[in-house]
């Protein structure tokens, strides 16, 4: 719990408390968790304000509340947490996440656009990665993604593993929250045309966006370029 004197909601300190405990795989994934009111009990709260701080949770699809049969975490490695951060539908209506053909990591430091997405300071260490996504033999999305390195140690010496935020963050503890999304019309430059099998200067989707942990820190940073052809790009709002 957070110290007595602070100032935040008692059901906000509780649901920091306990998603720690999914954070750092004291409960895991599909396992139920004590009641609420043994909960309630052990930290010596009212069964409302746990109520309160397990409904917030459940929200941020944390936990998964069953009528008459208790509270499970919820699998934050599961299908539709990995993929919901993927808004690119087909001409079907169904989404295509793409398969990621080329992964290339660097390290370097960060620079002003990284410092301010990000909330680095100058020459704070970064990891760069640039995936190449493609769907049924077309390159549609050529992703710059930046992360801090303080949070990903090792990242460029990791051959062969995953370089997808939402694996990396569920390998290093971290619980994605909320993500931010800019979404403009661009001009492909010729190395970006290249790439996508396009003229230069065609119109393309830039899809600037942050990703956040439930704690509010920025841990990834993408600019995509995307040439969509007969696809779309659905936001949702729930």
């Amino acid at each position: 719990m957070a110290p007595i004197f602070s100032t935040r909601p008692l059901y906000l300190q509780l649901r920091d408390v306990l998603t720690e405990r999914i954070a750092t795989g004291e409960w895991k994934a599909g396992v139920a968790i004590p009641n609420e009111g043994d909960l309630a009990r052990e930290f010596g709260v009212s069964p409302g304000t746990m109520r309160k701080a397990l409904g917030m949770m459940e929200g941020e699809r944390l936990v998964d509340r069953r009528q008459g049969r208790g509270t499970f975490v919820k699998d934050q490695g599961s299908e539709d947490r990995t993929i919901r951060f993927s808004n690119i539908r087909g001409a079907d209506g169904m989404r295509i996440s793409g398969a990621v053909t080329q992964a290339h990591i660097t390290e370097g430091t960060a620079n002003d656009l990284e410092c301010a997405r990000l909330r680095l300071r100058v020459q704070d260490p970064v990891y760069r990665v640039r995936r190449v996504h493609s769907h049924e033999d077309r390159t549609f999305m050529i992703e710059d993604a930046s992360m801090p390195a303080v949070l990903f140690p090792g990242l460029a010496d990791s051959n062969g593993h995953s370089h997808r935020i939402a694996e990396l963050a569920q390998q290093h503890g971290m619980l994605l929250g909320k993500a931010e999304e800019r979404i403009s019309i661009d001009q492909a430059s010729p190395d970006i045309a290249e790439a996508l099998g396009i003229a230069s200067a065609t119109p393309i989707l830039l899809l600037d966006r942050v990703i956040e942990t439930l704690g509010g820190r920025p841990v990834e940073w993408r600019l995509g370029r995307c040439h969509l052809a007969s696809d779309s790009y659905l936001a949702e709002m729930r």
